[in-house]
C-alpha cells in the first residue's frame, strides 16, 4: 500500500479486527472499548495505538471529534453487540428501537459524526434473516439516511484460511461512488483443527506450559470420565446413558473433529474437548482457531481470555475485508 489508510475501531475488544487491518497497512487513529481486561489485552498487543477505555454511549460528539482531530478517517470498523433478537419483532418493536440494541445506534452515531469514506460492521449471521429480513433492511435504511450506500453479505471465516466455521454478516457502507465489493473465498481446502493445533505441546487437565496462554483447564474427575468415552469428532451420544448429561446445550460435550475446521469458537468452550487430549482447549489453542498469531498475548483471568477470543473477529478474515476496502479506496 502507498498511502496509509486511517481507521477507527469501535467495540475493539481484544483487537482481532484491528490486527487484520494493521496487517494490511492501515493506520489506527483510535480504538474504544469498555471492558477493562479486554482493554488490557488490546494495550499490551497494540502499544502504539490510542485506546479509549470508556462506554461509547458516554462519548460526546465533541469528544469524538477531538480524538480524531485533524485526521480524515477512511474507515470505521466494529462489531457492536446486539442482544435484541429474541423479542425484536415479536411485540411490534423494531430492532432499531430495542434498547438492547443501542450499541448498534452508537456505531451509526459515530459514523454520522466522523463521516468516513467507508465503514465495516460485523455481527452474527442470524441477523441477516432475522424477522424475515426486516432487521437487515432497518439497519441499511439507518445508514442510507446518513448518506451511505450499503450492502451486506454473510462471510465464512474458513474461506479465508481460518481453521473454523464461523459465519458472520458483514455490512459495508460507502459515501463514494464506488461499487461495494466483498472478499472472495481464498482457500481451496479448509484448514483442519489438527493442522492448526498439532504443533502445541500436549497437556493434561490442569497442566501448564511455557507458551503464553497455553494452560489446560482443571476438569473434575467426573467430567474427564464422561468425555473419555467421546471419540474424535464425536458427541454426547457416545457417553453411556447412566453418565450422559440429560440437559444443556447440545453443541457441548463434543470433541473437535481433527480433520475438519472447528465449530464456531464462542466465549465459553469448557465442554468442547480436544480431539485426542482429554481436556478443553487452552486459550492459546482457541486463539489459533481464530487465526491469532502465537505472539498475541491475552490478559485478564482465563474466563475473560476465553470471552476475548470468542468475541473477536478472526484476524485473517479481517485482513480479507481490509483488502477489499483498500481496493475500493484506490478508485475514489
Amino acid at each position: 500500500m502507498n498511502k496509509k489508510l486511517k481507521y477507527i475501531d469501535l467495540f475493539s475488544g481484544a483487537g482481532g479486527f484491528s490486527l487484520g487491518f494493521e496487517n494490511k497497512g492501515f493506520q489506527n487513529i483510535f480504538s474504544i472499548d469498555v471492558e477493562p481486561s479486554f482493554c488490557q489485552t488490546y494495550k499490551y498487543n497494540f502499544k502504539n495505538h490510542q485506546l479509549i477505555q470508556k462506554d461509547i454511549c458516554k462519548m460526546t460528539e465533541s469528544e469524538i471529534k477531538y480524538f480524531k482531530e485533524f485526521d480524515e478517517i477512511d474507515v470505521i470498523i466494529g462489531g457492536p453487540p446486539c442482544q435484541g433478537f429474541s423479542i425484536a419483532g415479536n411485540i411490534g418493536r423494531k430492532f432499531i428501537e430495542d434498547p438492547r440494541n443501542r450499541l448498534f445506534k452508537e456505531f451509526a452515531r459515530v459514523v454520522g459524526i466522523i463521516r468516513p469514506k467507508f465503514f465495516v460492521m460485523e455481527n452474527v449471521a442470524r441477523l441477516y434473516n432475522h424477522n424475515n429480513g426486516t432487521t437487515r433492511k432497518e439497519i441499511i435504511k439507518d445508514f442510507e439516511q446518513l448518506g451511505y450506500k450499503v450492502d451486506c453479505q454473510i462471510l465464512n471465516s474458513a474461506d479465508f484460511g481460518v481453521p473454523q466455521i464461523r459465519k458472520r454478516v458483514i455490512f459495508i457502507g460507502t459515501k463514494t461512488e464506488q461499487k461495494i465489493i466483498f472478499p472472495k473465498k481464498e482457500v481451496e481446502q479448509y484448514v483442519s483443527v489438527k493442522e492448526a493445533l498439532s504443533e502445541y505441546p500436549k497437556l493434561k487437565s490442569g497442566e501448564e506450559s511455557i507458551i503464553p496462554n497455553h494452560i489446560a483447564m482443571s476438569h473434575s474427575e467426573q467430567m474427564l470420565a464422561k468425555m473419555s468415552y467421546v471419540s474424535d469428532g464425536g458427541d454426547r451420544t457416545e457417553i453411556p446413558l447412566e453418565f450422559r448429561p440429560k440437559s444443556g446445550d447440545v453443541r457441548k460435550y463434543i470433541k473437535y473433529a481433527s480433520e475438519k475446521p472447528a465449530v464456531c469458537v464462542t466465549g465459553d468452550m469448557r465442554k468442547i474437548f480436544h480431539y485426542e487430549q482429554n481436556r478443553a482447549l487452552t486459550v492459546r489453542e482457541l486463539a489459533k482457531l481464530q487465526s491469532f498469531p502465537d505472539d498475541f498475548v491475552f490478559k485478564g483471568n482465563r474466563i475473560s481470555q476465553q470471552q476475548q477470543v470468542g468475541n473477536s473477529v478472526p484476524p485473517k478474515m479481517a485482513e480479507a475485508i481490509a483488502e477489499v476496502i483498500f481496493k475500493m479506496s484506490q478508485n475514489v
